[in-house]
């Protein structure tokens, strides 16, 4: 299997990218992971290369029939800022990949979904090999894409699911870039943000005449929580439950989904 890895978003750190190669070398042998050498570059002192740069890149392996799946290498922010340029030059070889990663790539994921391009999935990126245990935590990603479920978010039922973080699925709400999730059971995960903002995008979720009709909602990790001033007291649980009331949806509980160690894998549709 030949994944290929780009950054559409930010840097990806070079120690990251040599430690998942490393490891993949060891307990995935039959995996060959191409770096495209855009995931080092800089633009701004933010992006991975200009916007254009960031588009060519994502195109050039999404269009290569020779990868079997592109592995976004870390988030950030800017993956949005490729969308048009990107979505409307993908082609037939395109169609045949799976695509993962989470956080800010949930605009390309949700993207790709929605013109039912692919095979999109959120994930761990090659940047968690950095975390404590990161060697796990990649291990979901590559075993997932060569076929084993072992690392799928163990919730995952009957019914299709997708997975986002909060503040991206906030910025594609009222976007054509926003796929139909009739249906479909929505987990979302949160890092450094305060509570009360939080509380500010489950409204705006909540709200969504796009989001009508979903089959319920699961929560996973939200990390990093940044102070109040003055402090919040009302617990997440309470926030997020009160939010599915509003919406008419049930709240299905936890999830196995975030910025953490324990991020699992959640294929976009049917798991």
């Amino acid at each position: 299997m030949r994944i290929g890895i780009v950054s559409p978003a930010k840097t990806l750190d070079p120690l990251a990218a040599e430690r998942t190669a490393a490891f993949a070398a060891i307990a995935y042998p039959a995996v060959d992971l191409i770096f495209h050498p855009q995931c080092f570059e800089s633009d701004g002192g933010h992006f991975a290369g200009p916007d254009e740069r960031r588009a060519a890149a994502f195109l050039e392996f999404a269009n290569d029939a020779a990868f079997d799946a592109i592995w976004f290498g870390r988030g950030g922010y800017g993956s949005n800022r490729i969308l048009a340029q990107a979505m409307p030059r993908l082609s037939a070889a395109a169609k045949a990949k799976a695509y993962i990663g989470y956080s800010d790539m949930g605009f390309l994921l949700a993207a790709l979904y929605a013109r039912r391009i692919g095979r999109p999935a959120h994930g761990p990126m090659p940047i968690d090999v950095m975390r404590d245990g990161g060697d796990r935590t990649i291990a979901r990603t590559l075993g997932w894409l060569t076929g084993d479920r072992q690392g799928l978010e163990p919730g995952l039922g009957g019914r299709p699911s997708v997975a986002f973080n909060l503040a991206i699925l906030n910025s594609l709400i009222g976007t054509p870039w926003l796929p139909d999730l009739a249906d479909h059971v929505l987990l979302i995960e949160e890092v450094s943000e305060p509570l009360y903002n939080i509380d500010r995008m489950l409204f705006t979720m909540a709200n969504a005449t796009q989001l009508r009709g979903i089959a319920g909602v699961r929560i996973g990790a939200v990390t990093d929580v940044q102070e109040n001033d003055p402090p919040w007291n009302e617990p997440l649980d309470t926030m997020i439950r009160r939010w599915c009331r509003d919406m008419g949806v049930p709240f299905l509980g936890r999830a196995e989904i975030g910025h953490t160690q324990a991020n699992c894998v959640v294929p976009f549709g049917m798991g």
